[in-house]
Parts: structure tokens; sequence; C-alpha cells
């Protein structure tokens, strides 16, 4: 018996000390394992994404080609002419030379198809060579292409045998110039005609090595040299074709492709095995049970332009032969600056370890609410400045550095892999079905009753940022209405922001300064500071700008006269006129901002604060439609703050204690009003089949849907002061887990996924997970703990602080232009 107490006891201590330090602690350690891990790989492999590109990959269950540790941008017809344009105009020559069998001839036709726009079935294809019908393409014959426009020659020599012949072509092109890309591949026919298959096969390897040496001798010049690997065949093979086939095997394939692959393996010349895993991946379709069949062309000829391009051209999406952004000036300044601040840190602790005072990084500061207005949270927030110890403010500032070091470590590098994302149906709903089990799990009891209280508003921020965050990692963009639901969302935060502001002035009767530089700070602070360490615009993390500018609106709003609260509209009712009346002019507005993009534009571009809302293409349409998606949100939870206040006064509900809001018929109204409303929304989503259709509607009905959340989740008094901790704990983070998720949980400006496991990826979204959670949490804390340093209590330390923060951006704005 007490052997098994003493289990319970150690179970339970082990219990407690899991907690979110403990956690970080060993996120920590599992970053550095993984830095050595993926070192070891990159000295093994190698760092180059193109080798990786042109040499491994899987399907996924979508049937799409991920390459190994890279990501792969698709280019349609006008991204392929745009790169080929692009390198003419800057005087490159676009020379591709295909040489080889009938394999590499299917190649050199979908490069074409590509350019032109159509595919042609490899069926039909066929068909028509039979039937001696003209084509573009013949087959067993040369055939070139050339377009003056985008600078383009295309060459395709049939030859089905290795023979010297090719390695003299390698020479004249050394002589001559060389092509930008020459391909090569035989050997098929090699086996079908040999009658003594291991003469051919011996015969075959001293040509392809008087190949490599021509290969070797030439260097790396400027061409890249690719050899096709013979794909895999369906056997038996029964091809209708002009040589025997009889010896055609998978056993003689791979001894002619193992052949080339030693004897290549340390020429110039590198062998496309990535093609080959496309065929085999896709047997079923092969045409003749022996070519390529037409979506596994699709993918080589997808293969072979992001391995072309992708270094020249401006695609976030394919990281896969891209060359990391130079650094700039900024970024080693803002480096330069947290390292000071991790070297005077180191410095204070030594000293004070030497003066015998020790310091302990357990500070604990007053909880600060994600909105820092939500009703029922308390005090007002307060910071006092007297006294600060220094110490804790550079500790801070040096566990900044640590996180930037690694965000720019997954994201602006090729150090650790990404992955393109990919959607179904699947891979959305059940991390969306295991998000709700657990949500459902861990609830409590809540201490407050109020609507919409700060555990409440906690727990809804905590889920929705959840729910994006699974939309943004599976790509579930491309489903229209699951899109249309996300944009509820996003308006349901900017509706909680314009409801928490004006609760907390309606209830205090004042808006100041400090409060709104708090706001702004906590709105702000990682934001700033991930764009000057990352090189991208403020307008990167569309929707910190998008808060921030409609908190400054909502300030602005309540500050001026008449300044209408709960104090001075009691016993007044003129003044919910004049509060109308303000209503009035705020949706005037928005509405005439709207109605006129130009006058959008000339408002917004009009230097110095141009650079807040144009992203690094210096375009400003899209922050346009990001602004008018949500334009009268915060208006919605203005005016719901406002008839709640209302509907308590006039006792149509009470949310004073643990009772239902309203009478229960009352009630009854409001939740078939409520389960109306929602499936109206759903109905709309789905029916609505224009994104930009669906886009020009939701702004006049996102309201329907969060109102009609609110009265479910708060009509019974169970439900209103219950709540999940699970959510709630993320909302506490929300804004710290939106911009982390840029760059340590996905990848290249969120256009791809971090992986840190390859081949798993169950595997490799737990544990990417769990350390970006980590560091979003530790970003808070650190949000936390520099608020009293840089948002002082007193109101013109405030203001001495803000101009201090002007004149050290004046100096950037000068260097990118905004004056």
């Amino acid at each position: 018996m007490s052997f098994k107490a003493n289990d319970k006891g150690t179970a339970a201590n082990v219990i407690k000390q899991f907690n979110a330090t403990n956690a970080k602690i060993v996120a920590f350690f599992v970053v550095i394992g993984f830095c050595f891990y993926h070192g070891i790989l990159h000295v093994r492999y190698g760092i180059d994404s193109c080798k990786w590109l042109l040499t491994d990959g899987r399907y996924k269950g979508d049937m799409e080609w991920q390459p190994y540790g890279c990501m792969m941008h698709e280019y349609s017809v006008k991204d392929t002419r745009r790169c080929f344009r692009y390198l003419s105009f800057w005087g490159r020559r676009n020379h591709f030379v295909f040489i080889g069998d009938t394999q590499v001839q299917l190649h050199y036709r979908a490069l074409l198809h590509q350019l032109a726009g159509h595919k042609k079935s490899e069926a039909a294809f066929w068909s028509l060579a039979k039937s001696n019908q003209s084509l573009d393409v013949l087959p067993q014959s040369d055939h070139s292409f050339h377009d003056s426009l985008l600078g383009l020659h295309l060459e395709y020599m049939w030859q089905p045998y290795l023979t010297d012949n090719i390695t003299k072509h390698i020479r004249n092109w050394m002589e001559e110039g060389d092509p930008n890309v020459i391909i090569i591949g035989m050997g098929s026919w090699t086996i079908r005609s040999s009658n003594n298959l291991e003469h051919s096969l011996n015969q075959f390897v001293v040509n392809l090595t008087r190949l490599a040496q021509a290969v070797s001798v030439r260097g790396e010049g400027k061409s890249r040299i690719l050899w096709v690997p013979i794909p895999p065949i369906k056997e038996p093979s029964l091809l209708d074709d002009t040589k025997p086939i009889e010896q055609l095997s998978n056993k003689h394939i791979d001894q002619l492709n193992k052949a080339a692959v030693e004897v290549l393996e340390h020429s110039g010349a590198q062998v496309w095995w990535s093609s080959r895993l496309l065929a085999q991946g896709r047997l079923d379709e092969s045409f003749g049970e022996a070519y390529p069949g037409d979506h596994t062309l699709a993918h080589t000829t997808q293969i072979l332009l992001n391995a072309y391009c992708n270094d020249h051209m401006n695609f976030k999406d394919g990281t896969c032969c891209w060359s990391a952004e130079p650094y700039t000036l900024l970024q080693i300044v803002t480096y330069a600056s947290l390292f000071v601040c991790l070297s005077i840190a180191i410095a204070m602790v030594l000293y004070r370890s030497y003066k015998g005072v020790y310091y302990k990084a357990n500070i604990v500061y007053a909880p600060l609410s994600t909105n820092l207005d939500l009703p029922g949270s308390g005090n007002p927030i307060s910071t006092t400045n007297s006294g600060l110890d220094l110490l804790p403010l550079f500790f801070a500032l040096s566990k900044l550095l640590l996180i930037m070091v690694f965000f720019y470590l997954c994201d602006r590098t090729s150090f650790f892999m990404k992955e393109n994302k990919y959607y179904s149906p699947m891979s959305f709903w059940l991390p969306l079905a295991y998000m709700v089990i657990l949500g459902l799990f861990f609830t409590e009891e809540s201490r407050y009753t109020k609507v919409l209280h700060r555990e409440q508003s906690d727990e809804w921020k905590g889920w929705m940022q959840l729910t994006v965050m699974i939309f943004h990692m599976t790509n579930a963009k491309v489903a229209l209405p699951i899109y249309m639901h996300i944009r509820v969302l996003n308006s349901a935060y900017l509706f909680l922001s314009g409801f928490g502001h004006f609760c907390y002035f309606w209830q205090r009767g004042e808006a100041g300064i400090v409060r709104f530089f708090q706001v702004l700070f906590r709105l702000n602070f990682l934001s700033i500071v991930t764009c000057l360490a990352m090189n991208r615009p403020y307008q990167f993390y569309s929707f910190v700008p998008l808060v921030s500018w409609w908190v400054l609106t909502i300030f602005v709003w309540m500050a001026l006269p008449p300044r209408v609260s709960a104090n001075s509209s009691d016993g007044n009712p003129l003044q919910f006129l004049s509060l109308a009346l303000k209503f009035v002019g705020l949706i005037s507005m928005i509405t005439i901002l709207y109605m006129s993009e130009v006058f959008f534009e000339k408002v917004f571009v009009t230097r110095p604060w141009k650079a807040l809302f144009v992203t690094t293409d210096d375009d400003i349409h899209e922050w346009w439609i990001k602004w008018k998606l949500d334009r009268y949100s915060v208006s919605y939870g203005m005016m719901y703050a406002v008839g709640l206040f209302l509907a308590q006064r006039h006792q149509l509900l009470d949310d004073r204690n643990h009772s239902n809001l309203m009478s229960p018929r009352l009630s009854l109204l409001a939740v078939l009003a409520a389960f109306c409303g929602l499936g109206g929304y759903l109905g709309f989503s789905i029916l609505c089949h224009n994104r930009d259709e669906c886009n020009e509607i939701h702004p006049y009905i996102a309201f329907i849907p969060i109102v009609s959340y609110i009265t479910l989740r708060n009509i019974s008094g169970i439900l209103r002061t219950r709540y999940s901790t699970f959510f709630a704990w993320f909302g506490k983070i929300s804004l710290e887990l939106y911009v982390c998720q840029y760059h340590i949980w996905l990848a290249a400006d969120a256009n791809g996924v971090l992986v840190l496991v390859s081949g798993y990826p169950a595997l490799n979204a737990i544990v990417t997970s769990f350390i970006f959670v980590c560091v979003a949490h530790e970003a808070h804390e650190i949000t936390t703990v520099l608020m009293p340093y840089f948002v002082p209590s007193d109101w013109q330390k405030v203001l001495r602080n803000a101009l201090l923060f002007t004149l050290v951006l004046v100096p950037i704005g000068i260097h990118d232009g905004m004056f």
C-alpha cells in the first residue's frame, strides 16, 4: 500500500513539474537537438536545394508531388513566359537542349505544351503519329522551337543510343557557347535491341564514361546537365513498337540506371532521379506501360521550371533552387542592438554574482488582458516605473534576440526544410475535431457572470486563433465555405475589439493616453521587431495593422465630444441621441472611404505614413482589400455594446447571476433566431460560388453569425458561467500565435510548412506545434515584462518615449524613402 501511495505521489510531482516554464526549457533543447540533426544532414547530403528537387521527393495525399526539403512553385503559362521574358530582358539566353529517346521527347513536348497553355494526351499523340497526321513534334525525329519575344530556343535531338556523337556535341557547345540546360536520357533501346545484354551494358558504361569525362573536362560552366533515368515499366510489357522488346524488364532497367548513377556521380552531370520516382508512383497511368503519363510529365515540367526560374523570380512558395535573400543594413543594426542588450545582461549578471546578488527570472507582473479592453477584467492596467530594475529589461531583450535568430534560421535560410501546403477535407476537419474535443475536456466554472466576460472572450479568441492556424496550415482557403467562415472569425476579433474598448470607456468615462499607448504597444511590439529582424514591411502581418488602425479610430471617436458614458447618460436620454449621431458620423466616414478607392489611396499613400500601408512592392491594394472586408465590424461591436447596456438598464436581461439572461419565452425566441442566423450564413457560404461576390456581401451580414454565437453562448446561465481553460490559455497569447506562425510553424512567409521531421507529417506537426506554442508564450511574457519600461504610467513619460521612438524611425524612414 505504501508503495502505491509513493507511486501516486511521484506521478503527482511529475505532473506538477509540467508547467509552461519547464515546457519551454524542453522546447529549447529540442530545438538545439534538431539544429544538430539538420546540421549532420547538411554535412552528409549538402545544402543545395536544387539537388534535393532533382533527386528525391514523394507523392502526398492529394497525389501532388512534394520535393524533399523544399517548396515547389506551380508555374502557370503566365508564370513560365514571364520567367523567360524576364531572363531575356537581362540578357540571358534561354536555351534548352533535349537529347535522347522517346522518353526525353515526351519531356520536350511537355515543356512546349506548358508554353502553349494546353496539353495533349499521350494516347492522342501516338494515335495521330500512326495515322501519319501532321504533328508539331514527330516521333523519332529532331525538332526545334524558337520564340524571339521570350529569348527562348528549345532543341530536341533524336538519339535512342548513347554514341560518341553526343560527346562531340558536348565538346562543340564548349567552344560555341553552352545551352542553359541539357537533358539527356536513353538506354531502353539498348536493352531492347541487344542479343547479348551483358555486352551491351558494358558498352553502354564505356560510352557513358566518355560522356562523363567530356562533362568533367567541360567543368561547371553555365549549363545544368541532367541525365534522365529509365522509368520502371509494368511487366510484362506489351509495347507496340518497331524494336524488339522481349528483353525489357525492370531488372535490366535497374542495372542500367545503377550504372548511370555510379558513372555520373562525380561528373558535372546530375542524375534526375526524381523523374523516375514520379513515374514509379503513377505506373497505373503510364502510356503503353512504359512511358510516363500526362500527370507525371506535368510534374517533371514543373520541376524543370522550378530548377531554372526560382532563383530569379520572386515566388514566395518556391524555395527549391532559391538563394537566401541578402540581409540588409537595418537587419544588421537590429540584431546588433539586441546583441548589445545580451552583452549588457551577461555583464550585469556576472557583476551581481561577484557582489553576491543573484537575479531570479521569476518576476511576476500583473496579468495582461489580450485586448486590454474587456469588461469584467478587474482594475484598469497600471504600471509603475519607479525603481524599475534594468536587468529584467535586458534579460527580456536577450531572450527576444534568441527568438529572432530562430525566426531567421527557420524562415530566411534553407537550414530547416520546408514543404508545400495542401488541402484535403480530412487534413482540415480531423485536427479541428481534436481541438474541439480537447477544448471541451478542459472546462471550469468562471468567476464572472457578465456577457462576454474576460474568460469567455479569451476562450473565444483562443479557439478562433487555433481554427485560423489550422486553416492556414492546411491551405483550406481553396474551399470557399471554409474561407467565408474564417472571414467571420476575423470579423469577430474586430467585433470583440470594438465591444471591449467601448465597454471600458462606457464604464469609466475616459480613454487616456497611457491606455491608448499600452494597447498599441501590446499589439505592435512583437510585429515591429519581427519586421525589422526579418526585413518585412509593416503590412506583412496584415491583421496587426488592421486592428491597430481600428484601435486608433475607436480612441479618436471616443475622445471626440460629446463624450457619452454610463454616468453621463444616466437620467439623460438625449445622450443616446448624441451617441447615435456619432455612430452615423463614423459609419458615414467609413462608407465615404469605401465608395472611392482612389480617394482611399490618396489618404493612405500620403507620406510619411505611406510606408505603414503598402507592401514590399509599394502596393496598397492589399490594405484596401483587408480594410473593406471588415470595415463595419468594429462599429457592430460598439453598437452591440450599446444595445447590451440599454437592455440591462431596462431589465430586459440580467447577467448579474448564474441564471438565464431572459425569461423562458424570450430565451426560446432568441435561441431560434440565433440558429436561423448561423444557418443562414452557412447557407450563404455554400450557395455563394464567387469569392469576390462573397467578399462584397460579407461586411453587411458579418454581424449575424457573430451575434448569433454570442446569444447561444450566453443565453443559458450554465453555459455563460463555464469556459474552456484550454481555449482561454491560447486566447491570452493569440496575438503572439498569429505573428509567430509566419516564421516557425509555417514557412516561406506562410506559403509553406516548416519541416523538422521529414517524411512524418503528423509527427512533424506535433513537434513544430510544441516549439511554436512555447515560443509564442515566451514572446507574450517578454511583451508583458517590457510594458512598464516602454509605456510607463506617467503620461508625460509615455509621450517622451513615443517621441524617442519616432526619432528612431526617422532615419529608417529616410532610408526607405518615407520623406
